[in-house]
């Protein structure tokens, strides 16, 4: 444990962390470093070892897709690290919950295959046996439950029974919220409580509602992140929707929607804008009105709505002058 770098040297307290700055070994590192930092490892005795391995196999256990993959687990994990010692939430949050949320974002998308919910739905994939609340998250929990029970895998053996019934407990619910059905579903009753200053973290339910809200908001955290990191995390979640929007054609003869749509993919800047402005927006400016410090992160949003915006204004212009009779004919032939 002694060369693990420090971190400082791995900048991953950074809200700000460039999402493309460390390769895949480094990773596991850096995810050791956050085990040991957030005091994880020696309050539940965790054997190192086992910890090494585990991570091992839970990199091993994301796809090479080109978006739910290992870098961005990590990435979730990072933000995830970075919010609980920037915002003081280590302080008020118990060391069981931190530890679920920690690796409920390592494990949050486990075996991943590249492809949403509905498509499970519309494909019957053998996941949507799940049902259709939460399809995939099920999966992620299930698979992470099936590498904590692999041999030689249980970073958690050291928990007395009652840690370990609680810590799963949280677990499963630390990654059923990243589905964004169920942000919707409880976001609200969280907004009202933050914007009323009724938010209270003696409730057990008001803080069950905040680190779901928390799990979002680092599942989303790309948009936090400054404009070049952030257009380029776009691009690949776009180009891994496309992928399953040609599926969505050839193999079930179905019409993609708007952002699965690769012949609209000129409408990426007015779907961005969408998203920034309908889901992530209300929810970092209630995380700031819950600490202050996370401030610079939603003024990182309004500065990527903003470039957003410009490449949809120079769209709109663009395609005002190509509009004109000349420039129809022109691009019909193209067409043929």
């Amino acid at each position: 444990a002694a060369n693990i770098p420090l971190v400082s040297e791995l900048a991953i307290d950074d809200i700000h962390f460039d999402d493309f700055s460390l390769d895949v070994d480094a990773m596991i590192t850096a995810a050791l470093r956050m085990f040991m930092e957030l005091g994880m490892v020696q309050k539940f005795k965790i054997n190192y070892e086992t910890l090494c391995r585990w991570l091992l196999t839970v990199r091993k256990n994301y796809r090479m897709v080109l978006y739910h993959n290992w870098r961005h687990a990590f990435n979730v994990c990072q933000l995830m690290f970075a919010m609980l010692t920037t915002a003081g939430f280590q302080d008020i949050l118990i060391e069981v919950e931190i530890l679920a949320v920690i690796v409920g974002c390592l494990c949050h998308d486990l075996d991943h295959k590249g492809t949403n919910n509905a498509f499970q739905a519309k494909s019957g994939s053998a996941l949507a046996l799940y049902g259709t609340s939460a399809t995939l998250e099920h999966h992620h929990f299930n698979h992470a439950v099936m590498i904590l029970q692999s041999d030689g895998h249980n970073i958690f053996a050291n928990l007395s029974s009652k840690e370990y019934g609680d810590l799963m407990q949280l677990l499963k619910q630390s990654i059923l919220a990243t589905d964004l059905t169920l942000y919707f579903e409880r976001r609200t009753e969280f907004f009202e409580l933050v914007s009323k200053g009724e938010y209270d973290w003696n409730i057990k339910n008001h803080r069950d509602i905040f680190r779901s809200m928390l799990m979002t908001a680092c599942d989303l955290g790309a948009v936090t992140k400054p404009w070049e990191i952030s257009r380029q995390v776009a691009e690949l979640v776009t180009s891994e929707f496309f992928e399953q929007g040609d599926r969505e054609r050839s193999e079930l003869k179905l019409t993609p929607s708007a952002i699965f749509d690769q012949n609209r993919k000129d409408e990426l800047p007015r779907l961005q804008l969408e998203w920034i402005d309908s889901i992530c927006i209300p929810l970092y400016q209630a995380l700031v009105k819950v600490d202050v410090k996370l401030k610079p992160m939603l003024d990182s949003v309004a500065a990527n709505r903003s470039k957003w915006e410009e490449l949809h204004q120079k769209r709109l212009l663009a395609s005002t002058a190509s509009s004109s009779p000349a420039s129809v004919m022109v691009a019909k032939e193209d067409r043929n």
